[in-house]
């Protein structure tokens, strides 16, 4: 990949943005995070956005676009962002692509963070060469992308795959927009340490939910604490049903499932695969297939990177 052209990607986080350099699947090199929460404004968010841009630009002049995932309300075509997830200040639209084209001179291109790490893995990671998948990233929410005949599903709205705010309880617990038994409300990371705190505390033990980060759940049901382990269990069941009505409804190539909870290896891919043959139908739980994302942490950057490239060279889908 190193004929490929270079970009910047960007990677807007709750806590952190990280920019960095992309060419093909590699990060040549990452400027220091900036901190989401510190700006007061959109305008003050997207002006420290910029300076780092011009500062990687120094070292990378042949950079040829910028691509930016953002976890919210955004749209693809219009390069206008609605609304940013977990940053409070930014609340109405901007059309950001139009702001940062000027300030900077090169193609700007904006996706949700999903859609970002969904391009990654479709263009260059588990899903290379295959034309269906839906696409899972486990975090704080749940954040979705789905390729269809090897085209990005965007949806009327541009705000299509927001696979978080589907539900597996019709008379559950109530999500940010009114829709009842959203699963990141359940399966979301705060609600699991939340979760395995209370498990924890019937069982007469002290674990707080920062004691119940999903890293330290998966050591702990390594080490066969059966209350990690009974976590793990309930989040594949939960998990398992929007993997089910996704099957059910479109019979990808793959399922693609990253973030924080995945890293649990076959801690959460062995008790979704038993929950899954239970609830499909024979054929469609033989043509099911589910595999751990190829990108870590630098899905969202990477993907940034390559739709930026591919927007540039007028490629986009």
């Amino acid at each position: 990949m190193m004929n490929a052209q270079k970009t910047i990607g960007v990677d807007f986080g709750g806590t952190s943005i990280k920019i960095g350099v992309v060419q093909g699947a590699e990060v040549l090199e990452y400027a220091p995070p900036l901190p989401t929460q510190q700006y007061a404004s959109p305008a003050e968010i997207i002006d420290a956005m910029c300076a780092t841009i011009r500062g990687l630009l120094q070292h990378h002049p042949e950079v040829v676009a910028v691509g930016l995932g953002m976890p919210g309300w955004t749209d693809f075509y219009r390069g206008v962002l609605y609304q940013l997830t977990n940053v409070p200040v930014w609340n109405h639209e901007v059309p950001v692509r139009e702001i940062m084209e000027q300030a900077l001179g090169l193609p700007i291109v904006l996706d949700n963070d999903a859609n970002c790490m969904a391009y990654a893995e479709w263009k260059c990671g588990a899903g290379r060469g295959k034309d269906n998948l839906v696409c899972l990233t486990l975090g704080t929410g749940i954040g979705g992308g789905i390729i269809i005949n090897n085209r990005m599903l965007r949806g009327k709205t541009v705000s299509a795959a927001e696979l978080g705010q589907t539900s597996v309880c019709f008379n559950g617990r109530v999500g940010p927009f009114g829709n009842i038994g959203a699963v990141e409300e359940y399966i979301g990371c705060n609600e699991v340490a939340a979760d395995a705190s209370s498990r924890y505390a019937e069982q007469g033990i002290t674990r707080t939910p920062e004691e119940c980060t999903p890293y330290l759940l998966a050591q702990a049901a390594s080490s066969g604490d059966a209350v990690a382990l009974s976590v793990f269990d309930d989040f594949a069941q939960k998990l398992g049903c929007l993997v089910m009505n996704m099957m059910y409804a479109l019979v990808p190539d793959a399922f693609i499932i990253g973030g924080g909870v995945a890293n649990a290896g076959s801690l959460l891919f062995e008790p979704l695969q038993q929950h899954l043959k239970a609830q499909l139908f024979p054929v469609h739980y033989a043509a099911l297939n589910i595999l751990p994302a190829h990108f870590g942490s630098d899905a969202g950057l990477i993907g940034a990177g390559l739709m930026a490239a591919d927007f540039a060279k007028g490629a986009i889908s």
